[in-house]
């Protein structure tokens, strides 16, 4: 007899629908085509253990398993569940007539019992856009598949609970979730704020452009100076996540098995912190089962590279193109994975290897030529690619124990978020284009005007300092960010002055 389950295969952030069909009839062995990977072929073992071990048999026949499209590569451990069902619906061990209307993924324990998978939401997104009546899989997951409307998600710890539902024996209600309610009271809730921030007023502005424009930042200061501080507080000023973006950075943690058993649609931005031992696979994704690198976690939210020198050479130019294109491709011989990585950089360093190059009172005891040899391990075309270089300074005394209220998160969000409108309106024709920092160069050409003052002062930042096109094109980006901020529809010669000057690392002699 043949029996059909409905299964899925992820692939990049989307899942693919793959139909699993079992045959049983004359003949003996267990035979199963259409392109599994070893852990998909091991099931054989957990099945045949699982279904004994509940009192029911593994058939002594013919039993062929064939997961559709043959063309297509099957990975991972979560087929056990509807290879199970399908073998004991085609030998009349169960009747399960809804069985063809449910996508059913789970990993089995020999004992029967359900183990979480990976990528439940994108299966579940799939399952609604397909019209199935639901999606069976593993009770740990089935928060996570919930955030899907429309589509009944029946979360069961073993086989046995999954049959009595389909027979009808013991129905398990769907599990509600209430996407729209969840998301919108849990926005924004960030535990750090900017008022935690004493002094530091130059940083303060130099992170309010970079929020309001998308750009990418580095921090050069001393050890201790607040760089990480201020970094992990970028989140708390960006523009709230829509909807759209909430799901598409949940989709991406969901695949990569990071969302947990009390998973829920992310709100808040996020904020990825990768150690600076961090290999390339690891940082942009792939590996012999494709999975989403730190830069796709990263994505609609915040990337912070810690001590960027120390990062390999290699890591860190990987991230060239990524940073481009705002997406990395994984390609393999037989397959191509996108992975969206729309994400803000923030970088920090010390000025030398003992961290006090320029310092106002501590000395550097760094070798001559040691500084320079420092700041070359990152490249002159990555540099190219961060918008802002700032110079940290530490704190005082005086201004740690100041007692003046500084600005919150909020108020300097309102005004973030008034920028972004305007940017928004400006891009509105422009698919894939939100915000400044997108601008291709033609764009940067109409949006960016400046007068022939203007033009002069451009002209003689780019001779002393030796700025390459990339640079300029950066620096009249940040000038129209920072007038955007203003509420001016021209960009000034003071907007132009202040975006020159967050080029601290192209001026020539800075590193001696």
């Amino acid at each position: 007899m043949l029996a059909k389950t409905n299964g899925s295969a992820v692939y990049g952030v989307d899942a693919h629908p793959i139909t699993v069909e079992v045959n049983v009839g004359q003949g003996t062995k267990f035979f199963m085509v259409g392109l599994p990977d070893s852990a998909v072929k091991e099931s054989e073992q957990r099945v045949e253990s699982a279904i004994k071990n509940l009192g029911y048999r593994m058939p002594r026949q013919k039993v062929v398993v064939n997961l559709a499209p043959a063309d297509i590569r099957k990975e991972g451990s979560a087929y056990d569940l509807p290879i199970a069902l399908g073998i004991l619906k085609a030998s009349e061990q169960i009747i399960a007539e809804d069985l063809d209307r449910y996508v059913v993924m789970g990993e089995l324990a020999l004992d029967g019992e359900l183990r979480p998978i990976k990528g439940a939401l994108p299966i579940a997104i799939e399952a609604r856009k397909n019209g199935f009546k639901g999606f069976i899989l593993p009770k740990e997951n089935a928060s996570e598949a919930a955030i899907v409307d429309g589509l009944d998600v029946i979360g069961v710890s073993t086989i046995k609970e999954a049959i009595d539902h389909l027979e009808g024996e013991e129905v398990i209600q769907p599990m509600a979730y209430d996407t729209r309610d969840v998301f919108f009271n849990e926005l924004d809730s960030y535990a750090s704020d900017f008022a935690d921030v004493q002094g530091q007023e130059n940083i303060k502005r130099a992170m309010e452009i970079a929020a309001a424009g998308g750009h990418n930042v580095i921090m050069i200061g001393p050890p201790g100076a607040g760089k990480t501080m201020l970094a992990k507080r970028l989140p708390s000023i960006l523009p709230p996540l829509t909807l759209h973006e909430a799901l598409e950075t949940t989709k991406i943690h969901s695949v990569a098995g990071k969302l947990g058993t009390d998973a829920k649609l992310i709100s808040n931005r996020p904020f990825r912190q990768p150690h600076h031992t961090i290999s390339d696979v690891a940082l942009v994704g792939g590996g012999g089962i494709p999975q989403p690198g730190e830069i796709s976690l990263a994505n609609n939210g915040v990337l912070f590279l810690d001590e960027l020198p120390e990062f390999k050479r290699t890591v860190l130019e990987v991230m060239r193109q990524p940073l481009e294109e705002r997406k990395v491709t994984i390609s393999r011989a037989k397959v191509s994975l996108d992975y969206p990585s729309n994400f803000m950089l923030i970088a920090s360093m010390n000025p030398c290897p003992c961290g006090y190059y320029n310092h106002p009172e501590k000395e550097c005891v760094c070798a001559p030529g040691v500084v320079q040899r420092y700041l070359n391990k990152i490249s002159g075309p990555l540099l190219d690619r961060i918008d802002l270089h700032v110079e940290v300074t530490p704190v005082s005394f005086d201004q740690m124990t100041e007692t003046r209220k500084t600005e919150s998160s909020s108020e300097i969000r309102e005004r973030v978020i008034k920028a972004r409108k305007i940017q928004e309106a400006r891009f509105k024709d422009q698919a894939g284009v939100f915000n400044n920092a997108m601008m291709s160069s033609n764009m940067v050409k109409d949006v960016c005007q400046i007068n022939e003052a203007g033009k002069t002062l451009l002209k003689t930042a780019m001779e002393r300092l030796g700025l390459s096109a990339r640079a300029y094109d950066r620096i009249l980006r940040v000038s129209r960010t920072i007038a955007d901020l203003a509420g001016t529809d021209e960009i000034a010669i003071e907007h132009l002055a202040e975006a020159i000057q967050y080029r601290s690392l192209d001026r020539e002699g800075w590193a001696g």
